[in-house]
């Protein structure tokens, strides 16, 4: 058999070199591709357009063929025969063909409610035909204007002109505007949506008189709504913006008020910043619809979820107040302080501080009168013969009133339990000193459990009643806070900041190390050197502020059987004031204080 020889010199193409080579075949085909697919492209697009201007002529032809009366679109003014929308197709393109037809006053003879007036202020038609293409790629929408004019000379008009205008908050106007006109009354019917021009106005010549029957609705993506209402209508008998009326040779102008909308997000929960969830509560705003009975534009029964959240979206800019509507709860304050102002864009965060229902509760909202902000740290009080209670606005308590309940409660959930004590105390609805025999232990000490502010907080006061105690006996405290909980250890000390100091004086300021932390216990010293006798304490109350305590609000509640209260408010810098018949025989009720700063 003959042998092969190969030529070593002859070399083939290596894998990499192929890949490479396919790559940039692939690139330059690609390219040459995508020239191509644009190009294409190009004139299908240019083929689309002189097919939708090859239309818009066909339509012009149509409507100059028209009788001038004719050309309006239908429940639209003016009125005539043109539909509002539709469709055609083309060289085998859906196109979509929209219609509108405006009367337009020339100001060449006056114009509608001008000086000099037009009596006849429609003096042509301005016709805009847009046709789009929604399967159409790279194709806007294309629009087409013409004008109308009657061959005879014009005379006096048997119809009016209704302008309609939408501005903001802040009285500015609102362009592109929806302004929707709808009447039953005239024939033919008018059910027509336009929107208003960079002005924003929208100006309608040659209505069909009518007497309060054009409703009028103007909306816009994003913003409120502001409207008319039909008068008689027994959910609204006495609008105050009823109906449109349109007079024959007059102008009716009507604003409408539209801005965009604003969000409140709602937080229920108890004055430790704890969630209460299915709190139902109303929401009112400040603006009415109707008057002789008051119709209010929002007005609505709402509720929390299970863990006291609730977002509120698309309201309108307004003044909103709130009331608890809950069988089984009251409202302790709000923040902010109701009723509030929504802007418009915005989104406001309203945490409801709720307590559960206690017979005899009054909620005091103070506010400086010269310009209704909330007073915190205003000194209220509220008294009757015999029984006296004062509250610091801003601020919030900790307060111990029994102690039947027993030791070994860690935290103050039940508020008649403590943590633990060294058995020389008798605790009860108050603490006093074991009595053995005919003889008080000579000393004890009691230590409270675990109270909860709810968040970072300063703390300002210890009191306790009864203050004055028998000779020889003496009360004494120390307090021990921490951020965390359970801390490393509860460190229990004086007013000097150290565990050699006692308060021994009710309505001390308590020690400011204490400032910014969250949970506090306090341990009480009862002592007494003439063992026939014991001090005792009735109440203890430790006053603090923190974010979840509103500013410019007092609440009281479990308040003594008595109709008649006298209520008194003061503060540094402002003149006081009180109130003499105050009448607390509600559960809940709530009272608004102006203060006038002082001169």
């Amino acid at each position: 058999m003959a042998k092969k020889y190969w030529d070593k010199n002859k070399k083939g193409f290596s894998l990499i070199e192929i890949i490479v080579s396919l790559g940039i075949f692939l690139v330059i085909s690609l390219a040459v591709w995508q020239s191509f697919s644009y190009i294409s492209e190009l004139i299908n697009t240019s083929r689309i357009k002189v097919a939708a201007m090859t239309l818009a002529n066909e339509q012009m032809e149509l409507i100059r063929n028209l009788p001038c009366d004719d050309v309006g679109v239908v429940g639209y003014i003016p009125s005539g025969k043109l539909a509002r929308t539709k469709e055609v197709i083309k060289n085998n393109v859906h196109f979509i063909v929209n219609f509108t037809v405006m009367n337009v006053d020339d100001p060449f003879d006056g114009i509608a409610g001008g000086d000099p007036t037009d009596l006849s202020p429609a003096d042509y038609k301005l016709v805009e035909i847009k046709i789009n293409c929604s399967t159409c790629k790279r194709f806007p929408p294309l629009y087409f204007t013409t004008t109308v004019a009657p061959k005879n000379l014009e005379s006096a008009s048997t119809n009016g002109s209704l302008f309609i205008r939408a501005i903001d908050a802040n009285g500015q106007s609102i362009a592109q505007a929806n302004v929707s006109v709808i009447n039953n009354q005239v024939s033919p019917t008018i059910n027509m949506t336009e929107t208003t021009n960079n002005s924003g106005w929208l100006q309608l010549i040659g209505v069909p008189p009518s007497f309060e029957s054009y409703q009028i609705i103007v909306s816009k993506n994003g913003y409120s709504t502001d409207q008319t209402y039909l008068p008689g209508d027994p959910v609204n008998p006495n609008p105050i913006k009823p109906h449109a009326t349109v007079v024959a040779q007059e102008v009716t102008q009507i604003t409408f008020v539209i801005d965009k909308v604003s969000t409140i997000n709602v937080f229920s929960m108890d004055q430790s910043c704890n969630p209460v969830g299915n709190i139902s509560f109303s929401l009112k705003g400040s603006k009415l619809i109707g008057l002789n009975p008051d119709i209010y534009k929002y007005n609505e029964n709402l509720q929390t979820n299970s863990s006291g959240e609730k977002n509120i979206n698309n309201l309108e800019w307004d003044n909103y107040s709130i009331a608890i509507t809950s069988s089984n709860y009251a409202l302790a304050g709000s923040m902010p302080l109701s009723p509030f102002n929504l802007a418009p864009d915005s989104m406001l965060d309203l945490f409801l501080i709720v307590r559960q229902v206690q017979p005899k509760a009054i909620l005091v909202k103070v506010k400086d009168a010269s310009n209704g902000l909330p007073v915190s740290g205003a000194n209220v009080t509220i008294q009757k013969p015999g029984w006296t209670q004062s509250l610091l606005t801003g601020r919030g308590y900790l307060r111990q009133i029994s102690w039947k309940g027993g030791s070994g409660q860690e935290n103050f959930i039940i508020e008649n339990k403590y943590w633990e004590q060294d058995y020389n105390i008798n605790n009860s609805d108050q603490l006093t000193l074991i009595k053995t025999g005919n003889n008080y232990q000579s000393n004890g000490w009691l230590i409270s459990s675990t109270f909860d502010t709810g968040a970072i907080s300063n703390f300002y006061t210890l009191d306790w009643l009864p203050q004055d105690q028998p000779q020889q006996t003496e009360v004494k405290f120390q307090i021990a806070s921490s951020l965390t909980n359970p801390p490393e250890s509860w460190n229990f000390i004086g007013p000097d900041g150290t565990a050699n100091s006692y308060y021994t004086l009710s309505n001390n300021n308590i020690y400011a190390g204490h400032n910014n932390d969250r949970y506090l216990r306090y341990k009480v010293f009862l002592s007494t050197q003439n063992q026939s006798v014991t001090p005792s304490i009735a109440s203890i109350v430790s006053i603090f502020s923190s974010g979840c305590l509103p500013s410019g609000q007092a609440f009281f509640y479990n308040l003594p059987a008595a109709n008649i209260w006298t209520l008194t408010v003061s503060k540094e810098g402002y003149e006081t004031y009180q109130e003499s018949n105050i009448d607390i025989s509600k559960d809940w009720q709530e009272k608004e204080v102006f203060l006038i700063p002082s001169s």
